[in-house]
């Protein structure tokens, strides 16, 4: 295969992939990735290790079944998720461990075809590229001149792709009929919320978040967006469904912006028509992207990216809590790492009012231990300083910035 992707195929297409992603060494492969990232169990309550258990078994019926016609993947268990900064849930998908292997040994047999199509400005969930690569694209293009950028939002990108536009972008590249066979059954998988005692309904359109394949089949509906763009001249980034145009001028922002409309309407999907703009960035208007604001030279960490934050330093630290405030500090430094390590490109006083945050949840659990009824900002600072956190060792954003600009 891989002299295949190095030379060519006869007439650019894929006739023979379900020998290799159905043997048994691909299902195995792919198996060791599932178990390697974990996840629950599905409809079926089949876990991880209790596949394993009779793991050669199992290996062997799904490659038979898939070598015969018979597979049927089974609904997926949907679960709901809180929404940053909303009051609406996202819906994730969770399917068998059976099931999540079979799509992993799909994903292996379509990936390295379809990234040799993929265009330079998509970035979502490709090997190689990442958030932070797309978002230093758009940092170094808003820096070097005074642009206008057409800030799109695709409206329930994915639970709304046509699977048409999918399966279409599919047949470009392969036409083995047993594997578009089985990437059709996953499209069209019903759905069961949590306890799974409703009846499954088959998917119309859409491919659900929390599929292994979701991602990849997602790039492949909307690579006829990148070549779009490409063809016409238009920088556009994209990750995932959201993306950006990053544009010279008001007329050009203008452009891409009913060609983008255009394309999406044509394929099935919808422009949000509140949140997709044009945004007059050298003149001082802000925009976001993949949870930063980028305003003139500067970037900072979107409303609701600080609303997550807060949100999860809020839950972690209630007042009555019994915890040690050295185990509150232990549950506490990973997140706040984590987030740090995202947002470290931010402007620099984002990072003092973030810590005192923390700080104020750590003095009123404090307050509360030693029986002081409210939290006195002066008082509770004088008491416990910031170096009594210091010595806790609890992770602060704005010394990690403070080494990190000096060491640069």
């Amino acid at each position: 295969m891989l002299a295949a992707l190095e030379n060519g195929v006869q007439g650019g297409k894929w006739y023979s992939l379900s020998d290799k992603a159905f043997g048994a060494p691909s299902l195995l492969a792919a198996f060791r990735k599932v178990k390697a990232n974990q996840g629950a169990a599905g409809v079926d309550r089949m876990t991880i290790s209790r596949f394993e258990s009779n793991l050669d078994l199992e290996i062997s019926r799904l490659s038979a079944a898939l070598r015969d016609g018979t597979y049927r993947p089974q609904p997926i268990r949907r679960v709901w998720i809180p929404k940053p900064g909303s009051r609406e849930k996202r819906g994730l998908g969770i399917p068998t461990v059976r099931d999540r292997v079979v799509q992993t040994a799909v994903h292996a047999a379509l990936e390295p075809i379809f990234e040799r199509e993929f265009r330079e400005g998509s970035y979502g969930f490709r090997p190689g590229r990442s958030c932070q690569k797309a978002l230093k694209k758009v940092w170094r293009r808003v820096k070097s001149s005074p642009t206008h950028v057409v800030d799109a939002d695709l409206r329930k990108c994915f639970d709304t792709i046509p699977h048409e536009l999918i399966m279409r972008g599919l047949d470009s590249k392969v036409s083995d009929g047993r594997l578009l066979g089985v990437v059709r059954a996953f499209l069209r998988q019903g759905v069961m919320e949590g306890g799974g005692a409703e009846r499954a309904v088959a998917a119309e359109e859409g491919t659900p978040q929390g599929s292994v394949v979701s991602p990849l089949l997602a790039n492949i509906a909307l690579h006829g967006l990148d070549l779009m763009a490409e063809e016409r001249g238009f920088d556009l980034v994209r990750f995932a469904d959201d993306f950006v145009v990053l544009c010279e001028s008001r007329e050009e922002a203008e452009a891409a912006l009913e060609a983008v409309s255009n394309w999406t309407t044509a394929s099935g999907l919808t422009l949000h028509p509140v949140k997709t703009r044009i945004v007059n960035q050298g003149s001082g208007e802000s925009f976001d992207f993949l949870g930063y604001k980028f305003k003139g030279h500067r970037v900072y960490p979107r409303t609701k990216s600080q609303q997550k934050f807060r949100e999860f330093v809020r839950a972690a630290t209630p007042r009555s809590s019994g915890a040690s405030l050295a185990a509150t500090v232990a549950i506490l430094n990973p997140k706040i790492r984590g987030w740090y390590n995202y947002f470290r490109h931010s402007w620099p006083t984002e990072f003092p009012s973030m810590d005192g945050f923390v700080r104020r949840r750590l003095r009123s659990i404090l307050g509360k231990q030693h029986g002081i009824r409210r939290y006195a900002k002066g008082s509770d600072n004088l008491r416990w300083p910031n170096a009594y956190f210091d010595q806790l060792g609890l992770f602060s954003m704005e010394q990690a910035h403070a080494r990190r600009s000096i060491l640069s």
